[in-house]
């Protein structure tokens, strides 16, 4: 599209002006093309309706005449509520206007009107947003509603996209190949822009719109499957023959049984090491599902084809504890395993990565310490990373540019939905750890109000009284740090002076030095604390089997994925372990998250919940670099589409046909735009 007047700037349109072109920038146009995908993000219908058949609740229009005259009361400061009654074909209802005075002046006996507001089937009643004086008489009864900044208003952004599209609407090509385009009956791109901009009914619009979300997949697809293919047929992976021998020997020295979903797991990544290919591979499994063990299993499988292995994790609390377990496992079969993280220094760091680069450590854990420069393996084969699920594509490349083209292998324990997963990590390949492992006890989840709290804590010291130790979290409150640490204070010494002489209470916060967290979480791993009290800094990987209860504070204050991620901090002994969610939502959403808890142990069922509820953006609790922005397309409310898109666009770079038919043509421009092809850059 580059040669074609779409390219123009804006400002080549009629009556845009510097502070106008200035303002449009800042919503992201800058071209002609810009202005015309810049798409309204709702419509405003305003067509008139039957009050028969008008929902309760429901946001109408209606056109009467006016049976009384206005009243206006006047309540509090500056608040007013102007009442006046009409008629709308045979109903007599009332017109409600809050803090609209002026309106009294403008409203007479037997005037016929038009009002847009909500509608209460109950009192007949309709809350007025919007009023006009005569009948209902607009351009258009179904209007688009844009997302506007600075000196630009609805009006006249409206008035510059029917400029540009009478004089550059003709250059719009199609840029869908006409195979898929009549597969899927999809509308002439051209059209549908203009039906997007200027729809007469909802039903164009969902043409047009359906149009457009399916193009956005492709396109997004197409990257990520030809993106998966160039880092396949690219990457010259090390062919691994590990010892299969040892290997055997390895698990069956497990002091468990593997459950058939890590069997299933470990062969998926064992033929990954073995293939000329390098690995790239998301291992996905509910806490407690026992990736740490499949995580020994393909290090030392790597250790025995003679390279070394690498675990990385986000905090250092983590790296320990996986240090700990990796060691318990792999020493006895004779590899040596080392810890790296900023607070090893000075001589001791020189002599570990000394050792590391001469080949005498077989496998490094560590934070992000480990992709620093100075930190150079011997022979490195194997690179994991532990919930990394905040880094895009870009970034997991970074990863990978250690050793010689190592094998990759992403765990996470949140569990990612599948449209998720297949959006964000879709050069990926994804394994899943859907079974736990035998004799586990699933969590009995209860949701409490605040009134409730006598009873809780009674329950709380009964496990106590049996051995047993309990966690007590209190959310982040992110808009104020004091306030945050004054209400875990507070929750800390109401609990101190209630449990005093009887049992024990530590607190953690974020603000503690790494040092004293990690004295208060010796403490309460060796049980010398029975009840710790913390923000959720303890989220993450923390491992005390005796603790038996988790109660959450202000519950409806976190997402259903860390509620999850919290609850599965207990349930890892052999004892019945209890979540319970102290919280008064508000909403509807909150009570709906709180009903999910109680009903659901499965991440993964809660996760395509928690998608639904919030949206993914919003999913990994921050709007980040891995989660593609759509204009048009919605990847909860329009999976079925992406499902669709995805298995196209693997087909179609599968394909012999797709990289020299013509008909292609446009969408390989795309991709070499891009950079996926020749690697050397993302956008």
């Amino acid at each position: 599209m580059a040669d074609t007047h779409l390219q123009l700037p804006v400002s080549i349109l009629k009556g845009i002006g510097p502070e106008t072109e200035s303002s449009l920038a800042s919503m992201g146009i800058g071209t002609i093309e810009d202005l015309f995908e810049y798409f309204p993000y709702r419509y405003e219908d305003y067509r008139l309706k039957d009050l028969a058949e008008s929902g309760h609740e429901e946001k109408i229009t209606v056109e009467g005449k006016v049976q009384s005259e206005p009243s206006l009361m006047y309540f509090g400061r500056k608040k007013s509520k102007l009442t006046i009654k009409v008629l709308v074909g045979r109903y007599l209802i009332k017109a409600i206007f809050f803090n609209q005075p002026y309106l009294k002046s403008k409203i007479h006996l037997n005037d016929i009107v038009t009002i847009t507001g909500k509608w209460d089937r109950h009192k007949q009643t309709i809350t007025g947003n919007e009023f006009k004086s005569g009948p209902n008489q607009r351009e258009s009864d179904f209007e688009p509603v844009y997302s506007i900044k600075g000196s630009v208003t609805v009006k006249s952004l409206r008035k510059y996209i029917q400029q540009a599209l009478n004089e550059y609407g003709h250059e719009i090509k199609e840029n869908m190949p006409a195979s898929l385009k009549e597969k899927y009956k999809l509308e002439d791109r051209g059209s549908a822009l203009r039906t997007m901009h200027f729809p007469q009914s909802p039903e164009e619009v969902k043409a047009a719109r359906r149009r457009f979300v399916y193009e956005e997949f492709l396109y997004f697809q197409l990257k990520m499957q030809a993106l998966r293919k160039y880092e396949r047929e690219q990457s010259r992976g090390t062919s691994q023959n590990y010892d299969l021998k040892r290997l055997k020997e390895f698990i069956s020295s497990l002091p468990f049984p593997l459950t058939g979903a890590q069997k299933r797991v470990v062969n998926e990544i064992c033929a990954d090491l073995k293939s000329p290919f390098r690995m790239n591979r998301l291992l996905q499994g509910d806490v407690g599902s026992g990736k740490t063990v499949v995580a020994a299993i393909a290090l030392m499988a790597t250790v025995t084809a003679g390279y070394q292995g690498s675990l990385m994790v986000p905090t250092e609390i983590l790296a320990e504890q996986h240090a700990e377990s990796l060691y318990n496992l792999l020493t006895p079969a004779g590899l040596t395993v080392a810890l790296l993280t900023s607070s090893v220094k000075g001589k001791k760091r020189k002599e570990l990565l000394e050792r590391l680069q001469n080949g005498e450590i077989d496998i490094l854990i560590g934070t992000h310490a480990l992709i620093q420069e100075e930190v150079v393996f011997n022979r490195l084969g194997l690179v994991i990373t532990d919930e990394q699920h905040r880094f895009g594509v870009e970034q997991r490349r970074v990863l990978r540019e250690k050793g010689e083209s190592p094998d990759v292998l992403f765990m996470t324990a949140t569990p990612i939905p599948r449209t998720l997963a297949i959006t964000v990590f879709g050069e990926m390949d994804v394994s899943i750890i859907d079974e736990m492992p035998a004799g586990r006890k699933a969590i009995e989840t209860y949701w409490a109000k605040k009134e409730m709290l006598d009873r809780v804590l009674a329950m709380v010291e009964k496990e106590m009284d049996m051995g047993r130790q309990a966690y007590v979290i209190c959310p982040l409150i992110e808009e104020s740090e004091k306030l945050d640490l004054q209400n875990v204070i507070d929750v800390y010494d109401m609990l101190s002076i209630h449990f005093k002489g009887k049992h024990r209470t530590g607190l953690m916060h974020g603000k503690l030095s790494s040092d004293e967290k990690e004295q208060v979480m010796k403490a309460f791993s060796q049980n010398e604390v029975q009840l710790l009290v913390s923000t959720t800094v303890v989220e993450v990987g923390v491992n005390v089997p005796n603790a038996t209860i988790m109660l959450i504070y202000d519950a409806e204050r976190f997402g259903l994925a860390q509620l999850h991620q919290l609850r599965g901090r207990v349930g890892r002994g052999s004892e019945q372990s209890y979540c319970i969610l102290l919280a008064d939502p508000k909403t509807e959403i909150g009570k709906e998250r709180m009903r999910i808890m109680t009903e659901t142990n499965d991440g993964f069922v809660l996760s395509e919940k928690d998608l639904e509820l919030r949206g993914p953006g919003d999913f990994f609790g921050r709007k980040q670099s891995g989660v593609p922005e759509f204009k048009v397309a919605d990847m909860v409310h329009d999976y079925r589409a992406l499902e669709t898109a995805r298995q196209d666009a693997k087909h179609l770079i599968e394909s012999k046909g797709f990289w020299v038919d013509p008909e292609y043509a446009q969408l390989r421009t795309y991709l070499e735009s891009t950079g996926v092809l020749d690697g050397e850059k993302l956008d």
